[in-house]
Order: C-alpha cells, then sequence, then structure tokens
C-alpha cells in the first residue's frame, strides 16, 4: 500500500467527524444534513490540500532523505505515548479535579458545532464542514507523500481527491447506505454504535501501538 494511501485512512479516525456525523444520524432528514456537511468539508480540504501539495513539491526532492524519516519518528513515538495514555486511562479511575469537570462540562451542555447541527439545515451542515474539516497532521503528513510521488498535475489531483473520499468515509458510508438501504442502515449503525461504545478504548489503544510501532520502525530504516 502507498504511503500516503495509509495516512488517508488513519486521517479519517477523527473524533470530530464521528461526532458530527452521530449526530446527524439521530436527526431528522439525515441524507440532506450528511450530503451538506460532506460537500462543505471536500470544499475546504481539497482547495487547501491542493494548495499545500502544489507547494511542496518544489522542495520534496531535495527534504525527502530528512523529512519523512523525521515525521515517521515523531508521529510514531506520539502514537505510542498515546497508546499507553490511553490503556492508563481505563484502569484508573477519575479524579476529583476531573470529576468536576465532567460535570461542568454536563451543565455546560454539547460544543456549539453540535447545538449548530442538531437545529441546522442541509446549508448549515455545509458550513459547519467546511469550518470543521482543516488539515490535521495525518493530512500534512499524506499530502507530504503525495509530494514525493513527483506525479503529473492530473494523478496529483486525483490522489489528493482519493486521500479525501478515504478520510471522509465516516460520511460517505451512511449516506449511501441510506440511499441504498434505509431500514438496513439504521439497524446496523445502531448496533454499531453499542459496539463502538463498549470497545472505543481498547480499540483507540491498539491502532495507535501498531501504527506507532511501525512508523518508527520505518523511519529507523530510513535513517540506516
Amino acid at each position: 500500500m502507498s504511503h500516503w494511501l495509509l495516512y488517508a485512512f488513519f486521517a479519517a479516525l477523527n473524533p470530530t467527524l464521528l461526532g458530527a456525523t452521530t449526530v446527524m444520524l439521530l436527526l431528522d432528514h439525515p441524507k440532506r444534513l450528511l450530503l451538506g456537511y460532506l460537500l462543505g468539508a471536500l470544499m475546504t480540504s481539497m482547495t487547501l490540500g491542493l494548495i499545500i501539495v502544489f507547494s511542496l513539491e518544489g522542495s520534496a526532492k531535495t527534504a525527502q532523505h530528512t523529512l519523512s524519516p523525521s515525521f515517521d519518528l515523531a508521529l510514531g513515538a506520539i502514537l505510542i505515548a498515546l497508546s499507553y495514555a490511553i490503556r492508563r486511562s481505563g484502569r484508573t479511575g477519575p479524579s476529583e479535579r476531573s470529576t468536576r469537570r465532567q460535570e461542568a462540562k454536563r451543565e455546560k451542555g454539547p460544543p456549539l458545532w453540535q447545538r449548530t447541527l442538531s437545529r441546522g439545515s442541509a446549508w448549515t451542515t455545509f458550513v459547519v464542514g467546511a469550518l470543521l474539516t482543516l488539515p490535521g497532521a495525518s493530512y500534512l503528513i499524506g499530502l507530504h507523500k503525495i509530494s514525493e510521488q513527483d506525479a503529473g498535475t492530473g494523478a496529483t489531483v486525483a490522489m489528493v481527491l482519493a486521500f479525501n473520499v478515504i478520510m471522509l468515509a465516516l460520511l460517505e458510508l451512511p449516506l449511501i447506505g441510506f440511499v441504498v438501504a434505509p431500514d438496513w442502515t439504521r439497524d446496523a449503525i445502531d448496533r454499531f454504535k453499542a459496539w463502538f461504545a463498549r470497545n472505543a478504548r481498547r480499540l483507540a489503544s491498539e491502532i495507535a501501538l501498531v501504527f506507532g510501532a511501525l512508523l518508527i520502525v520505518r523511519g529507523l530504516v530510513y535513517l540506516i
């Protein structure tokens, strides 16, 4: 698998996108809301992605042997530390301070973007999707990998588009499901949410550990 594709799948594990998708699935007319959010997200991520990747192409060749290992080692170390933190958080009970923070958060209510989605239209979700879909670490590293391919303009645009399609799969899959098999999709989403609630911490820890170890090994190989 190409390196940029690997980062595309990692970028798809976006907590904000998962939260927004879950909120929209619980509202009336979810297909309309999902489509609005998807179009807004694509507008922002494709525009910024193409600008970034074409600006990187000129310097990709000179930076290849120093930036790639550094990216891999740094991100790998972060992911392994994150994996350890996730596991520890599951073994220790909440402190008094964290309990107070959680109580204050419950009293304050959901974030603004969630409240906006809950009472919005397709145009509202378009705006929210455009504002929330800003380049994250995985997206930026993936764009760097795409720029290293030294492909033509058409191929580069196609790779950025494919990256975004994978990254936004949390929106696209339920949207396709609601169009093709709406009843089955609603049942499947309910089952998935129940499973995810039971296994979220373990799944996040294992994914972070595996990705982190692979990135560190690859970074060391490049340096050697």
